[in-house]
């Protein structure tokens, strides 16, 4: 008996396209993510290398991180992406997270018990040294005074300033918050940056009270949890900028498109979906878009595609800043300072607004380092390009003019690398978070933003970023 003739197969519809815009560690996440919801990927990055402000190099002959050097670990996104590409054995924990400020000349610890400079245990801040009796004195006054509840956001400076005093803001604020940002207390949105004071503010309660009772209630949660605290931070054997070359190679295993030296110039609408043209003269046509770039550059790719999007985008600023890397003998200090490193306030003036002990924070880099001790400074902020403009030698020359006034530095370094961000860090300016949710309305359908100047500036954030804007695009 013949067998019947079998059906003929049903075509199966070949995978969405998704071009993802941007090879930093924003853009390699959502080209994992496209992966993993079973797109059809292709990035673009217009430089010649992987991710972005991650990068590494050498200084003495030590491989050290040119960029951002932590992970914060509370936020699993950035420890779960590492260990999903094979650098789970290489995450490190700090030393030591003990830090200190370098204020009116002298280095004083850190006070115990505050929120990105908010103090909450008077205890800790009075023994720390940092203010003086007047200063001491405005913040105790908080807990007596009115409420002066906000309806709407304001800068952390501001509101910070009205119930504790401009010392803190000068002394403690201004030094963590422009270690994060780059930028002023009374221009960053209290609700962007610090949005745990923003239920306080919104209450009006004594904020030095909330900030301890804040504290309080997240160590009794763990406590009731059984678990011990994570650690606040974490590291990578070798250098954080080791992940997005990990990430790139994941996702080219796995079938993406990676093409490094080519970026987009304009893209439009087209029926087959976006058709973006790039910088060697060609096009792609893409279903879905994920802009994985600065703001600045977004702007310019959605001026005729989105131009409310792209009115909204410039108004996001961004500042430059240097690191400045140093290698130095034992012999050079009396006694290596102890602690990770201390913040500056800028009110002091002096050019370094920060100072990292990276082989004392980083038992790796202590090891391959031998002899030498790493430093790493900071220099520079918003509206502070001036610093940048100056050649290698003259900004290690200030930054070292500042160490020997900090710690009894003394000779040459060994080695120095002098690494320039600019236009790096994205400012989150009063009413930050309803621009960023303006723009995203005005964004036409199949195309995302995604980064760190949207949804927060540090690795974990830029992953979530990146996640959420693949995920919006599949379900829109």
């Amino acid at each position: 008996m013949p067998m019947p003739e079998s059906a003929p197969a049903e075509p199966t519809a070949a995978p969405r396209r998704l071009l993802v815009v941007g090879g930093g560690i924003t853009g390699l996440a959502a080209a994992r993510a496209g992966l993993d919801a079973g797109l059809s990927v292709t990035l673009l990055e217009a430089s010649g290398r992987y991710g972005g402000k991650l990068e590494l190099g050498h200084v003495a002959g030590t491989s050290v991180d040119l960029g951002a050097e932590t992970i914060l670990a509370r936020r699993a996104e950035g420890v779960d992406l590492a260990k999903a590409v094979g650098l789970g054995e290489d995450l490190v924990s700090p030393a030591t997270t003990a830090a200190g400020l370098w204020s009116r000349g002298a280095l004083h610890p850190l006070p115990s018990g505050q929120l990105m400079g908010v103090p909450g245990d008077l205890r800790a801040l009075g023994a720390s040294g940092v203010l003086g009796s007047r200063g001491l004195a405005r913040v105790q006054a908080d807990r007596v005074m009115p409420k002066t509840p906000v309806t709407e956001d304001v800068s952390v400076g501001e509101y910070v300033g009205r119930r504790l005093g401009r010392e803190v803001v000068e002394r403690l604020v201004e030094p963590l918050l422009g270690g994060v940002y780059a930028g002023h207390a009374d221009r960053l949105s209290l609700r962007a940056t610090v949005p745990q004071l923003a239920p306080l503010a919104a209450a009006g309660t004594p904020l030095s009270t909330g900030v301890r009772d804040l504290l309080a209630a997240g160590a009794a949660a763990s406590s009731a949890a059984g678990t011990a605290p994570k650690p606040v931070f974490a590291g990578i054997r070798g250098g954080v900028g080791r992940l997005p070359g990990a990430v790139a190679a994941d996702v080219a295993e796995r079938g993406a498109e990676l093409r490094t030296g080519i970026g987009a110039k304009a893209l439009r609408r087209v029926a087959e979906g976006w058709q973006v043209s790039l910088t060697d003269g060609t096009t792609l046509t893409a279903d879905l878009l994920v802009l994985a770039v600065p703001a600045y550059v977004a702007r310019t790719l959605l001026a005729e595609a989105a131009p409310v999007t792209a009115a909204e985008l410039a108004d996001i600023e961004y500042a430059s800043m240097a690191i400045a890397t140093f290698a130095f003998h034992r012999s050079a200090f009396a006694d290596v300072p102890p602690g990770s490193g201390f913040l500056v306030p800028p009110v002091d003036g002096r050019a370094i607004k920060a100072a990292t002990f990276s082989s004392v924070k980083w038992p790796w880099l202590a090891h391959s380092s031998g002899e030498m001790v790493v430093l790493r400074t900071s220099l520079g902020r918003l509206g502070e390009s001036e610093i940048l403009e100056r050649d290698d030698e003259e900004i290690a020359k200030a930054a070292l003019t500042d160490l020997a006034d900090a710690v009894g530095l003394t000779g040459r370094p060994a080695d120095r690398h002098v690494q320039r961000w600019t236009e790096a860090l994205p400012q989150y300016a009063v009413g930050h978070l309803d621009r960023v949710g303006r723009l995203r309305a005005a964004l036409p359908a199949g195309i995302a933003v995604a980064g760190a100047a949207y949804d927060g500036v540090g690795i974990p954030a830029c992953i979530a970023s990146a996640a959420r804007a693949v995920e919006h695009l599949i379900e829109a």
